[in-house]
């Protein structure tokens, strides 16, 4: 492991690469710490220390700790994933949004420049909801966030946190052309990650004074360990389609013949399903702290809690509806089995075209309805646990298939520059495999 992370040195371009992706990540987690004027952190923080499996403990998860803190940074990069999640829907039911999709690199620049637009639109949106949201909060001690409410300060905080979202996306997009990995996933990512020393700090500490029994300690850190192999173990789980191809006789040439396969990966979706769950499931319970004195909302917002029957039913059938509609998007059968057939390949027992196509359709919806339930389950089973051990910090399964989903996809590309250059990468008993000097 230590020669692998060596060699990514020896690489100018990987190492001008990671060098720049953790720089980018530097900042962020330094405008982290900045925090929005006009408000009480103190008394923010005494609120949510109360919030863990809320609705708003699940929100600071994904912003990386910047809602219970008000910094620049609270709206996170949430109103971009939304704003993503509507222009894929967009391009499967309107047609020129689907014919943009199909126009390449052009068509892509107007997508993301739509995209935008609406990341905007629904940070304005968020950060009204944000604002109004701390002018409203009082401490159990009788301490107001915003000790001085009104238009001036709804106007400078919504500047403040639609600027910071703006600034966000465009680190993100940094990051994806000229860093290392998903830029958006990554932000993601360390913000998650940026959480957890504290809370394992106040465990030990808990620990210590008899708090927390050591036996539930070691029983949640054995449980985390085991979820987190198996969710590897999913995120990397593949079925193989066998494909021959036929040979071809070409001058006084022959090429082809050679066997191969096709890698249908059992989460073809990685952690996008929950992500878009996630984003979508915040939004009507956003709507409902606008109700307060409702008490059909209230009902609402208690039933659409995380940890809550109705949450928990919606969550699952929304990770497996996204898997299967993100799968659609990245996964096109026909086109798969067209290209199959313009170089000479096939399916043994399967005729070449619509035989193929649907053949291969029909192993993508077998396989994908396993991942997304086991996704779901580990999504939803450590939320009641932790629950129940009441650690003094938020572990769920949502943050873990982040945290692991984005991780291997970030080793995936170094391992593939190495592999490149003829150096030895990080996994040498996976597929990938530094060839010999």
């Amino acid at each position: 492991m230590l020669k692998s992370l060596f060699n990514i040195f020896k690489v100018p371009e990987l190492k001008k690469k990671v060098l720049f992706t953790l720089g980018i990540l530097i900042a962020y987690r330094l405008g982290s710490h900045i925090p929005t004027p006009g408000i009480n952190t103190a008394a923010l923080g005494e609120f949510f220390a109360t919030q863990g499996n809320t609705i708003f403990g699940m929100i600071d998860l994904f912003v990386g700790g910047n809602l219970s803190k008000a910094t620049i940074f609270a709206l996170g990069i949430m109103p971009y994933i939304t704003a993503s999640i509507v222009m894929q829907l967009l391009g499967g039911v309107i047609p020129y949004f689907e014919k943009l999709k199909k126009e390449g690199p052009e068509g892509q620049k107007k997508i993301t420049q739509y995209t935008r637009y609406g990341t905007l639109i629904v940070g304005i949106f968020n950060a009204f909801w944000i604002t109004t949201f701390l002018e409203s909060i009082t401490t159990p001690s009788g301490a107001a966030v915003v000790p001085y409410p009104g238009l001036m300060f709804k106007f400078v905080t919504v500047l403040t946190l639609v600027t910071g979202t703006i600034l966000i996306m465009w680190l993100g997009e940094q990051i994806t052309e000229k860093g290392i990995g998903n830029g958006i996933s990554l932000i993601i990512f360390i913000g998650i990650i940026a959480q957890y020393p504290n809370g394992f700090i106040n465990t030990f500490k808990m620990v210590a004074t008899g708090t927390l029994p050591l036996i539930l300690a070691i029983a949640v850190l054995v449980f985390m360990v085991l979820a987190t192999t198996a969710v590897i173990f999913i995120t990397e789980a593949t079925r193989k389609i066998p494909v021959q191809y036929a040979k071809r006789v070409i001058g006084r040439k022959i090429y082809g013949g050679q066997a191969t396969y096709i890698p249908l990966k059992v989460n073809s979706a990685g952690v996008i399903p929950i992500i878009f769950a996630q984003s979508v499931l915040m939004f009507p319970q956003t709507i409902t702290t606008f109700f307060k004195d409702s008490d059909f909302m209230h009902m609402l917002s208690s039933w659409l809690s995380p940890g809550a029957f109705l949450h928990t039913v919606l969550y699952v059938i929304m990770i497996v509806f996204f898997a299967y509609f993100y799968t659609a998007i990245v996964l096109n059968p026909t086109e798969i089995a067209a290209n199959m057939k313009k170089y000479g390949g096939f399916i043994p027992g399967r005729k070449p075209g619509k035989r193929t196509a649907e053949y291969i359709n029909n192993v993508i919806v077998r396989i994908t309805l396993p991942g997304a339930i086991f996704f779901a389950f580990i999504a939803v089973t450590p939320t009641f646990l932790i629950q129940y051990a009441r650690l003094p910090f938020y572990f769920g399964g949502t943050g873990l298939i982040i945290i692991v989903g984005v991780a291997l996809d970030t080793l995936k590309q170094i391992e593939s520059h190495l592999v490149m250059r003829h150096y030895d990468g990080f996994m040498k008993k996976g597929k990938l495999r530094g060839r010999s000097r």
